[in-house]
């Protein structure tokens, strides 16, 4: 079922009375715009409108209790953005829609919007640039990045995305690649420069159902059974509890959802847990397996992507498609007595 195949669900009286209270107001009607271009945080806006910051918290506090917007934490910074929400995010975006963009005011905000943008790019581009030799070190250790990909997007060809997470998103790519296929997709890091560098790739290509957030991969800022599918892209190798992450994993997802894992199969080249902070040199699938199995997931799929000259000097990568059973397991063997009580009363 996508976002819009969802049965539409209305205000209050009381909520549509905040709501309008909360966005008459000029200052507070500016922040609503500008966020309809994507996440900010109170540093952008002080930037951007040239108000103080307990002015701009106190205008943030009331939008936020009225529903128009959310809230949560980067690191030591707070970000904001339009309600997901259905029922407040459609009326946050037809009050952005109803207002002139040629307004004198908001043409202003979204010049200067433009200009902080700029200046993020310029920085996130800078930190790219530092790591990119270490990337494409790795990168050339395996089969071509492209072929990775391309059976990244078979492996859940089949499967609706309705709601995509990614953890360890890194610079967003697996967000760009299966941009086609979802409704809504959060990208999770603890990298501060990498998810300022992804927000800035994903805000350029024009993503606007794609966001990014700082995110604990052991504790998720989401609720249980939120995610059609949850990717993890060379992450597992980076991690030091590996069964938690994959648990957590398994609590986001729906039933019926897919867990898929891209990493390396078991190597021994030493020089990337030394230079590069790899926790675990490769997986195994037995190991795939027990840790799935523990999650309340089931594997599905196993795919090897060996270098063609198989040497010695490179890596193979391992594509593990999990599921969650649509009916968790301590419960199948009661569900069948249930469905023929069912047919037995039917019949009498």
């Amino acid at each position: 079922m996508s976002i819009s195949d969802h049965p539409k669900q209305l205000l209050s009286s009381s909520e549509l009375v905040a709501v309008l209270k909360a966005a008459a107001e000029p200052t507070r009607l500016r922040i609503v715009m500008l966020l309809r271009s994507g996440e900010l945080n109170v540093k952008d806006l002080m930037q951007i409108l040239r108000q103080s910051q307990p002015r701009l918290s106190r205008h943030l506090k009331l939008l936020h209790e009225a529903g128009l917007l959310e809230r949560f934490r980067e690191g030591s910074w707070v970000y904001f953005r339009l309600a997901e929400e259905p029922r407040f995010g459609e009326l946050a975006n037809s009050l952005t829609q109803a207002a002139d963009p040629e307004d004198p005011l908001i043409a202003r905000d979204r010049e200067r919007l433009e200009a902080l943008k700029r200046e993020r790019e310029q920085t996130a581009q800078a930190y790219f640039e530092a790591h990119a030799s270490e990337w494409d070190r790795i990168r050339a250790l395996h089969v071509a990045e492209g072929n990775v990909e391309a059976a990244m997007r078979a492996a859940l060809s089949d499967h609706p995305l309705n709601v995509l997470v990614d953890l360890g998103t890194g610079t967003g790519r697996t967000l760009e690649l299966f941009s086609d296929r979802y409704d809504r997709a959060i990208g999770f890091d603890v990298n501060q420069s990498m998810l300022a560098y992804a927000r800035t790739k994903l805000s350029q290509a024009g993503h606007d159902r794609a966001q990014v957030r700082y995110g604990d991969i052991y504790n998720l800022s989401l609720p249980t059974e939120e995610a059609d599918a949850v990717v993890m892209h060379q992450v597992m190798h980076y991690l030091s509890d590996t069964s938690g992450a994959l648990a957590e994993a398994g609590r986001v997802l729906k039933p019926g959802g897919r867990l898929l894992i891209v990493d390396f199969a078991p190597h021994q080249m030493e020089f990337l847990r030394d230079n590069h902070a790899h926790e675990r040199l490769g997986f195994s699938t037995e190991q795939v397996a027990d840790w799935v199995r523990a999650s309340g997931l089931e594997l599905i799929e196993t795919q090897e992507l060996a270098p063609t000259d198989a040497s010695s000097d490179r890596l193979t990568v391992m594509l593990w498609l999990a599921k969650k059973p649509e009916v968790p397991p301590h419960l199948q063997s009661d569900r069948k007595p249930i469905a023929e009580s069912k047919v037995l009363l039917e019949e009498i």
